[in-house]
C-alpha cells in the first residue's frame, strides 16, 4: 500500500504486516494437532488458498519448540512435484544431526535407513516431520513416508509427519487408490476465519491503524458488512481492504462506502474455476482428479464445453465432493 495512502487513513503498517490473530477454531486445532503428533500419527493439515496455513504452521511449530516435548524437522525443498522420499529423509538428517559439518547421508537405500533411525531413537523423543504444499507429492512418496514411519518405530523411535497444503491433499487421500495411506491419515481442516470475517475485519483495521483512529473512520458498518459477507480468506481480505482504500483515497473518501467497496470486488471472485483453484485444482490436477482430458476441463472453464458433456463433468466433481 502506498505511504500516501496509510497517511490519509491514519494506518500505522500494512494489512499484510499484521500479527497473527488465534481463533477459536485455530486454538482447538493446534490442541488436535499437537495430539496427533505425540501419538507418531500421519496428520493431514488442509485449508484453502489464502486461509492463514502458513502463519498457522509457524504458530505450531513455535509452541512445539516451545513444549520442548518433540524434535521438529521440516522440508524446505520448493517443487514439491519432484520431492522424493529420499528428499524428505534428507531433511531429517539435516535437522537431527548435532554435527551438521561432517553430515553425510549414505547413498544406499539399506543403509540411509538404518541410519535415520538410530538417528530418530538417539533423540529420546518424538521426531516430528513438517512437509509444506504437500498437495503437490506423488503417492509413490507418501507411501514411502508412511512405511518411514513404520521403520522408525520398529527401531525404537516415534515419527509424526504432519503433511500440509490445499484441499486437493484430502481429496487425493481420498481416492481409491491411496486407501493403503489415506485409512492412516489423521486429516484436519483449517477453516481460517470463516465464520469470523467481521471480527476479523474489524481487528485488521485496529491492529493495523494508529493508536487515535477508531476503524468506522476507515471503513464505514456497512462496507465492513459487504466485505465480511463476499470474502472468505484473510488474504483476500488483506487485498481486497488495500485496493478499497486506494480506490478510497483517490476519490477522497473517508470513511470508504459501499460504492468503493463493491468498485473493487471481483465479479468472477466465485466462479467455477478461481473456486477450484483455492482448493488446490489446477487444469491437470482437476483433470486426473475426475478423470477428464485437460482441454475439456479448460472449455469447461471457458463455457465452451458440449452441455451434456460439461453436466458429465460437473457430476464427477460432485460425486468426488468438490464444492461446484
Amino acid at each position: 500500500m502506498r505511504d500516501e495512502v496509510m497517511q490519509y487513513y491514519g494506518l500505522a503498517k500494512a494489512f499484510k504486516q499484521a500479527d497473527y490473530l488465534e481463533t477459536d477454531h485455530a486454538r482447538q486445532l493446534l490442541k488436535h494437532v499437537k495430539g496427533a503428533i505425540l501419538e507418531g500419527r500421519l496428520i493431514a493439515l488442509c485449508g484453502i488458498v489464502g486461509s492463514g496455513k502458513t502463519m498457522l504452521l509457524r504458530r505450531l511449530q513455535e509452541e512445539l519448540r516451545e513444549e520442548n516435548k518433540v524434535t521438529v524437522s521440516k522440508s524446505l525443498s520448493v517443487d514439491k512435484r519432484r520431492v522424493t522420499l529420499g528428499t524428505l529423509i534428507a531433511a531429517l538428517f539435516y535437522d537431527l544431526s548435532s554435527d551438521k559439518q561432517k553430515l553425510k547421508i549414505p547413498g544406499q537405500g539399506e543403509k540411509r535407513e538404518r541410519d535415520l533411525r538410530e538417528l530418530v531413537k538417539k533423540t529420546r523423543r518424538p521426531v516430528v516431520l513438517f512437509v509444506d504444499e504437500a498437495q503437490d507429492l506423488n503417492g509413490n512418496t507418501l507411501n514411502g513416508l508412511k512405511r518411514l514411519m513404520e521403520v522408525v518405530e520398529d527401531g525404537g523411535g516415534l515419527l509424526s509427519v504432519v503433511l500440509v497444503g490445499q484441499p486437493r491433499l484430502r481429496y487425493g487421500l481420498g481416492r481409491p487408490t491411496m486407501e493403503e495411506i489415506g485409512y492412516r491419515t489423521d486429516v484436519f481442516d483449517f477453516e481460517g476465519v470463516a465464520g469470523v470475517q467481521r471480527p476479523y475485519i474489524e481487528w485488521l483495521l485496529d491492529n493495523c491503524s494508529q493508536r487515535d483512529v477508531e476503524p468506522d473512520s476507515i471503513l464505514t458498518e456497512a462496507a465492513v458488512d459487504v466485505f465480511a459477507e463476499k470474502l472468505r480468506t484473510p488474504l483476500q481480505i488483506q487485498w481486497h481492504l488495500t485496493r478499497a482504500l486506494e480506490a478510497g483515497y483517490e476519490a477522497g473518501e473517508k470513511p470508504v462506502s459501499v460504492m468503493v467497496v463493491e468498485s473493487v470486488l471481483s465479479r468472477q471472485l466465485d466462479d467455477l474455476e478461481p473456486t477450484l483453484k483455492r482448493l488446490g485444482f489446477g487444469v491437470r490436477d482437476l483433470a486426473e482428479q475426475i478423470d477428464a482430458k485437460p482441454t475439456e476441463i479448460r472449455a469447461l472453464f471457458d463455457n465452451q464445453l458440449d452441455p451434456t458433456r460439461a453436466t458429465e463433468l460437473r457430476d464427477r466433481m460432485l460425486a468426488a465432493g468438490l464444492p461446484v
